[in-house]
């Protein structure tokens, strides 16, 4: 390939000889193409090298020189590594010392006395633009953050490791780091990209101790291919302790999944798995690492059958819509006056499916708006037939509103129709949002809770206290009721602490003039406390679990005798 002579002047050759001569002659053939640069000696060419910041195409380097020769200048240049990069052709006339060059790094030689111009030139070309191109695919080939391989190159290096030693016990990891999105939103992406460069050094330090590679991909996804071991906290230790001295100030955390090698699963779907249980361990920082395992292997065979059981389940009605009845307790005997639509599911092949199985998992892969419609559809035309049935007695129901829905362009007008088909009162058909949702947009989402309301819909607030946004987002929030999460009724009789959370979140409450559902209210003891404080309204089992729209006409048709016995 020919070069025109403005891109190669940009190219310094290092001519290094202790014999004028040679040197003179080496620099008419090479000054045209090339900016040449000179040195007597091995430690001149060290210092030349230096002085011009490594900028430096190729070294024609002697062997026999004074001062320093040419093979101690390579073993130095090998323990440098901004010289490592430098390519060499060495300037010898004995072939004894062809070998030993080649051993120190060598990529090519030169015979004296020199050949023809046209030969010297050719060959200086040949290992610049191989040195070239090895960095281009060395850029291609690491991440610039951490030197670790990129997902391309990691998996086919992967594959040629599987390939050609398939007798080799290998793991698969996959290390995530938690809300690595918050961390760049609080601190920058600067601070970011140091947290990332601490966890791919710590992950270096470890493959240092045992074959493997390792990649990193998108912004906090590191994956390791590395012999068998049976314990991998250490793994674990060492790159949260990096963290920990790097940042004392703050909190960091990692997950870690691992696919132990067993002989029958190829790489690709190793990983698949380690990702699995990397995702399993997603925000329990009590157990950050987990095995992927037989148990493991059966959940996610069963999550992926519910997946694809999914449209028939709505099809055919195995989804089931079950209420739980939510009580006025300021008023004596306690009033049904609501009821929050919930959802279960009636296998054909695995029987009653627990909601902790499916909802997760379809919130996950973005399916849960297709439970979330059946769940409306059912519980609006379910709620009219009852105001059909027993119009002295106007309940109102609630549905869940999950995460996606809230950015779903066409979500108000959806539900708006759905309560005209219906002859609903809109205040009646109520939609409960979780407050942890209000943390992923709160701008998009509060616009949407008051497009809501503004359409005539009240709005609750699902499991107020469990995150992180309640207080300092109360004042904006344009909520109507507030739902206590159960976990503070859960305690009331054994902590305090709980006990004085609940009378300030009901003093809030008060003050804001906003009603309060208190969930989980199983006994006595904690309805009598809740009543005290001037709690409005509550749902547990103390009144009933939540069951199908036959069981709760029964509390109905109870409610109305009770009606009809009043003075």
């Amino acid at each position: 390939m020919i070069h025109s002579n403005s891109i190669l002047k940009h190219r310094r050759v290092l001519i290094v000889d202790d014999q004028e001569i040679n040197r003179d002659v080496l620099g008419m053939i090479l000054e045209d193409g090339y900016e040449t640069l000179f040195a007597t000696n091995g430690q001149e060419a060290l210092d030349c090298i230096r002085q011009n910041d490594y900028d430096i195409s190729l070294l024609l380097l002697d062997l026999m020189m004074p001062v320093m020769d040419g093979f101690e200048v390579m073993e130095r240049m090998k323990k440098d590594p901004l010289m490592q990069a430098i390519p060499v052709i060495v300037l010898t006339s004995e072939k004894s010392a062809e070998l030993k060059a080649l051993q120190l790094g060598a990529a090519d030689f030169i015979t004296k006395p020199f050949d023809l111009a046209e030969v010297i030139l050719a060959r200086a070309e040949r290992v610049i633009e191989l040195c070239e191109g090895k960095e281009l695919i060395s850029s291609a080939e690491h991440d610039s953050l951490t030197g670790l391989y990129t997902r391309n190159f990691f998996y086919e290096y992967v594959n040629r490791l599987y390939l050609y030693h398939p007798e080799q016990k290998m793991d698969a990891l996959s290390l995530n780091m938690e809300k690595f999105h918050m961390i760049n939103e609080l601190y920058g992406r600067e601070f970011g990209d140091e947290v990332i460069r601490v966890i791919g050094k710590a992950i270096l330090s470890f493959l240092s101790e045992t074959q493997g590679i390792a990649g990193r991909f998108e912004a906090d996804t590191f994956e390791i291919w590395c012999m068998h071991r049976d314990d991998y906290a250490p793994l674990l230790e060492t790159v949260l302790a990096s963290l920990r001295d790097s940042f004392p100030k703050i909190s960091l955390h990692v997950r870690i999944g691992v696919m132990p090698f067993d002989g029958a699963t190829e790489p690709l779907l190793m990983f698949d798995r380690a990702r699995t249980a990397c995702n399993r361990a997603r925000g329990d920082y009590q157990n950050p690492l987990v095995v992927y395992d037989e148990k493991l292997k059966k959940k996610e065979h069963l999550q992926q059958q519910l997946i694809h059981d999914l449209q028939a389940a709505v099809e055919e009605k195995q989804f089931q819509v079950y209420y739980q009845p939510k009580y006025n307790i300021q008023c004596d005997p306690p009033k049904l006056c609501s009821a929050e639509a919930l959802i279960r599911w009636k296998h054909p092949e695995l029987g009653m499916i627990s909601p902790g199985e499916f909802i997760p998992l379809f919130e996950e892969n973005g399916m849960i708006h297709v439970v979330d419609k059946f769940v409306w559809k059912e519980a609006a035309a379910q709620l009219s037939r009852w105001d059909e049935t027993y119009p002295t007695l106007p309940l109102s129901v609630s549905v869940n509103l999950s995460r996606s829905e809230m950015f779903d362009s066409t979500l108000v007008q959806q539900l708006v129709d759905l309560v005209k088909e219906n002859h609903l009162d809109f205040p009646r058909f109520k939609l409960e949002v979780t407050e942890s949702a209000y943390t992923d947009d709160e701008k998009q989402l509060l616009d949407v809770v008051s497009r809501l309301r503004n359409a005539g819909f009240e709005v609750e607030m699902d499991d107020f206290g469990s995150g992180y946004s309640s207080l300092n987002m109360l004042s904006s929030m344009p909520i109507d009721v507030l739902k206590m999460d159960m976990k503070f009724v859960r305690n009331i009789e054994t902590n305090p602490t709980d006990r004085k959370l609940i009378t300030l979140i009901l003093d809030i409450a008060r003050y804001l003039k906003t009603p309060v559902v208190a969930e989980g209210v199983e006994n006595e003891a904690q309805l009598a406390f809740l009543k005290q404080e001037k709690c409005d309204l509550v749902q547990g089992y103390y009144f009933s679990r939540p069951v199908p729209a036959e069981e709760f006409e029964k509390l109905i048709l109870k409610e109305l005798q009770i009606k009809r016995n009043e003075p």
